[in-house]
């Protein structure tokens, strides 16, 4: 049996990466991350469909104590992303931590030993004192709910798990799903298919972008000018800032405003319609292409509006007709609702993960959760908004000083009083649900079985680090030690 660790961190995404660099930063070297994929980046290694790319702008896309000054375009491209990734590893000599195509099946808190044990996916095991995950939102692939997926004889894939290799090069595609990741990739590959049949369920918002590769006079400035890449990042997330509240209801007119322009390139008038939401821009994630809608004015591309009925053998069937197909892809999401319960954890008295979160996850400021001592979360319940990289940045400040602070003063067991998760999510809840345009009969991805948000942030960035820093004072009141 391995040694008992200080910690353990699940996942090499950029909030383990985070995790380890501040973690030595500290002076604590006793831990070890990880990781289920063949390599480092999390969703940056497993989103690799073509045409990939971040929706924060790239210069605010990178921790601020590695800020990356040669970014080749506003909007990052998957390659790009990995590569940052991956130099801070290396930058930071992270890879000895980091164990690869190691898979967490569960964990399960052992109270006698007041420590954390993990069966992995090989059946080795591993202990630790404190156990951090960093699975985030996006790591489980969602598939729809249609019969037949497993009859399908041609070639089929999630975006989320890109078949690498395969050529679609002269091959009737079905691509199912229209969301992020169909929007960035079907531009990619619509010049190369054979034919291109669309199936949507909802239409989105796709507002234009200012994407224009960085020029070499540009990128020149920002490499030599000291002030050039902050005054970029102090711009950019003072307009984040603004926006990501949902509240400023000019800021969301003109964005919508700006999806019907953007629809206007569309030159069927049936086909423009059926790509036209019904719904308030904000209600769902926004998104942003300029080369999205051109797709739908090619001949061999086909929208289908239809509820998929069923998967046959040779393709497709929607609105009582089979859409030949000889690759399916599947861009259909995340189950995002999940985040930890992806694994099946165990905390005090045995309790289930599953059971704790039966109506949907719950965790103070998304890093804690009341039933599961020293465990903290990264990307957890309810923090997704703005730059997840500045939001990671400030979680992970928060549980390596907690962590530091236990180390030093020998606290064995650190648990969060329930009735402070309580109060919290009361709380939160309440804000969540004076975001108008979140309340909207629109689907979406941000509702647990519940029926309560359980994704978002509805609050700014600085009023996230404001609470984090607040509540470093408040310790003895919200922990049991």
């Amino acid at each position: 049996m391995a040694p008992t660790l200080s910690i353990i961190i699940i996942g090499a995404g950029p909030g383990g990466i985070c995790t380890g660099i501040q973690l030595q930063k500290a002076g604590i070297t006793d831990f070890t991350i990880l990781e289920a994929a063949p390599g480092i980046g999390g969703t940056w290694w497993h989103n690799r469909y073509p045409g990939a790319e971040c929706d924060v702008p790239s210069h605010l896309y990178s921790f601020s104590f590695e800020p990356k000054r040669d970014w080749t375009r506003p909007y990052a491209r998957q390659p790009e992303i990995l590569g940052y990734m991956q130099h801070c590893v290396d930058k930071y000599d992270l890879m000895p931590h980091i164990e690869l195509n190691t898979r967490v099946d569960s964990a399960r808190w052992q109270q006698e030993n007041r420590h954390w044990s993990l069966t992995l996916s090989n059946g080795n095991t591993r202990q630790s004192k404190f156990l951090i995950s960093g699975v985030g939102m996006f790591c489980d692939p969602s598939w729809p709910d249609v019969p037949g997926i497993d009859t399908f004889e041609g070639t089929s894939f999630h975006t989320g798990d890109w078949k690498d290799g395969h050529d679609l090069r002269g091959e009737h595609v079905a691509v199912i799903g229209t969301a992020a990741s169909a929007v960035q990739m079907l531009p990619e590959i619509v010049d190369d298919v054979a034919s291109l049949t669309v199936y949507q369920r909802t239409p989105q918002w796709v507002t234009p972008k200012e994407d224009a590769p960085y020029s070499d006079e540009q990128l020149k400035h920002f490499e030599e000018d000291p002030d050039a890449l902050n005054h970029s990042r102090a711009h950019i997330r003072s307009g984040l800032e603004t926006f990501i509240t949902f509240s400023d209801q000019e800021i969301l007119r003109k964005a919508q405003a700006a999806g019907l322009r953007n629809l206007e390139i569309v030159e069927d008038p049936s086909t423009r319609r059926k790509l036209t939401p019904d719904w308030d821009f904000g209600c769902r994630r926004p998104l942003s292409s300029n080369t999205f809608y051109p797709v739908f004015n090619q001949e061999h591309v086909t929208l289908v509006t239809d509820a998929v009925e069923t998967i046959a053998p040779d393709g497709v069937k929607a609105g009582g007709q089979v859409n030949r197909a000889d690759t399916i892809i599947y861009a259909t999401g995340f189950a995002t609702t999940r985040y930890l319960s992806v694994i099946d954890v165990y905390g005090e008295d045995g309790q289930s993960i599953h059971d704790a979160w039966v109506d949907g996850a719950v965790a103070y400021l998304g890093i804690t959760t009341t039933g599961f001592p020293n465990l903290f979360m990264l990307y957890g319940p309810n923090t997704n908004n703005g730059s997840i990289l500045e939001m990671i940045e400030h979680q992970v400040g928060y549980i390596v000083d907690h962590i530091t602070r236990c180390l030093g003063q020998g606290i064995e067991v650190l648990s969060l009083k329930r009735e402070r998760m309580q109060d919290y999510n009361q709380s939160l809840q309440q804000d969540l649900d004076n975001v108008h345009v979140w309340q909207g009969a629109c689907g979406g991805y941000y509702r647990g079985n519940g029926g309560y948000i359980v994704t978002q942030w509805p609050h700014t960035m600085d009023e996230y680090s404001r609470r984090l820093i607040n509540d470093v004072d408040s310790f003895n009141e919200l922990y049991s030690h």
